[in-house]
C-alpha cells in the first residue's frame, strides 16, 4: 500500500524506545476462510528508537535477514510511515531492532507480525494525547494486509473471530480450552500468499459453501467446550483442495494426520501444517508421527521434505508494547 504524504513538520520526540512483541499466528483454521485466526507462543520482537534527524537505522537478526531491505522498502518502515501519517506524524529519525523468529513465506503471519508491531510502535511513540487504541491499530492493520485474520489474533491474542461491515473491521475473541495444543509441522520450503490466493476459484458450489458454515460453526464449540470434535470442526471446503497443487507435500501431511483422527490443515496459505490436538497424549502422537512421515523418503508426496515440529501453545496476550527511554 502506498503511504499517504503528509505535509506536517511534526515528528515523534527523539530519545524514546518503544519494544513490541508479537506472536505469531494461524489463519483460517480450516473452514474459517479469512475470518479466523490463532496466535501461538513464537514470537518477533521490534524494538524501534526515536532520533533527532532523519536517519534511518537498521539492524536485523533472525529469519529472512538476508532478503530483506534496509531502507524506506522495508515493510515495517512502510506501515510505520502509514500510521505516523493517520497520527497527524512523519517519521523523523529512526533507529529500527528486530529479532525474527517467524518463518517467511510460511503461513504463520510474518507480514502480519511486521505490521502490526509498527503500527503500534508508531502509536506508542507519538504524544499520548495523540495515541490511539487497539481498535484502530486493528483497522490500519486490516487495511494492510487486506483482511484481518491474521491481524486480530496478533493483537488481541486468542482465537479471533473478525468479520467487516461497510468498511470496517471487527474482531471478537475467544479463549479456547486448555487441552487445546498446537502443533505445527514447517517445511523447508515456501509458498507465496499471491500464489496460493490465485489458485482459488472466483465462485464454490453452494453444498460446499453450506458445509463449511456448518464446519466453522462446529470448530467455535469445538475450540471451546468439546476439543474431541476438532478433527470435524477443522474440515475445510472452500480453500485447500483448490490450493493443494502449490504444495503437495503439505497437503498430503494434511491427508495423512487426518487419516489417523487428527484435526490438521494448512496454516494461512501455507505451506505448514497446523494440528491441534486433544490434550498432551495427542500431542505426543502427532509429533511422532510427522516424523515418521518425514523420515519416509519413499513416500513420493513426503519424501525429501524436512518438517521442523513445534509443540507450541496458544498466545493469550497478544502484541505487548513497551515505552522507555532510549540510547
Amino acid at each position: 500500500m502506498t503511504s499517504p504524504i503528509s505535509v506536517t513538520t511534526k515528528t515523534p520526540a527523539p530519545g524514546f524506545t518503544a519494544t513490541v512483541q508479537v506472536p505469531g499466528t494461524s489463519a483460517n483454521l480450516g473452514p474459517g476462510f479469512d475470518s479466523l485466526g490463532l496466535a501461538v507462543s513464537l514470537y518477533d520482537t521490534l524494538g524501534v528508537t526515536t532520533l533527532a534527524g532523519d536517519a534511518l537505522e537498521f539492524d536485523l537478526h533472525g529469519e529472512g535477514v538476508a532478503e530483506l531491505p534496509r531502507d524506506a522498502g522495508h515493510l515495517v518502515v512502510k506501515a510505520m510511515d502509514l500510521a505516523f501519517a493517520r497520527l497527524g506524524y512523519r517519521r523523523g529519525g529512526l533507529r529500527i531492532t528486530a529479532e525474527n523468529v517467524l518463518p517467511h513465506g510460511r503461513g504463520l503471519g510474518s507480514s502480519a507480525s511486521a505490521i502490526v508491531a509498527a503500527i503500534a510502535a508508531a502509536n506508542a511513540l507519538v504524544a499520548p494525547a495523540d495515541r490511539q487504541d487497539k481498535q484502530w491499530v486493528l483497522q490500519l492493520a486490516s487495511e494492510m494486509e487486506g483482511h484481518p485474520d491474521n491481524v486480530a489474533p496478533a493483537i488481541f491474542g486468542a482465537v479471533a473471530i473478525s468479520w467487516q461491515d461497510d468498511g470496517a473491521y471487527s474482531t471478537t475473541r475467544l479463549t479456547p480450552s486448555d487441552a487445546v495444543i498446537p502443533v505445527v509441522a514447517i517445511p523447508n520450503f515456501e509458498v507465496k500468499t499471491e500464489l496460493a490466493r490465485g489458485l482459488l476459484p472466483a465462485t464454490v458450489p453452494h453444498a460446499d459453501a453450506a458445509a463449511n458454515s456448518g464446519r466453522a460453526a462446529l470448530l467455535m464449540h469445538a475450540l471451546k467446550d468439546a476439543p474431541e470434535l476438532l478433527a470435524a470442526g477443522t474440515r475445510d471446503y472452500l480453500h485447500q483442495d483448490y490450493r493443494a497443487a502449490a504444495m503437495p507435500a503439505s497437503a498430503a501431511l494434511v491427508a495423512a494426520l487426518r487419516a489417523e483422527g487428527h484435526a490438521a490443515f494448512i496454516s494461512g496459505a501455507g505451506p505448514t501444517v497446523m494440528a491441534l490436538a486433544n490434550g498432551a497424549t495427542e500431542a505426543d502422537a502427532m509429533v511422532e508421527f510427522i516424523a515418521r512421515q518425514g523420515a519416509d523418503r519413499e513416500n513420493p508426496d513426503t519424501g525429501g521434505v524436512s518438517w521442523r515440529v513445534l509443540r507450541l501453545t496458544v498466545d493469550l496476550e497478544g502484541a505487548k508494547v513497551e515505552v522507555h527511554p532510549g540510547s
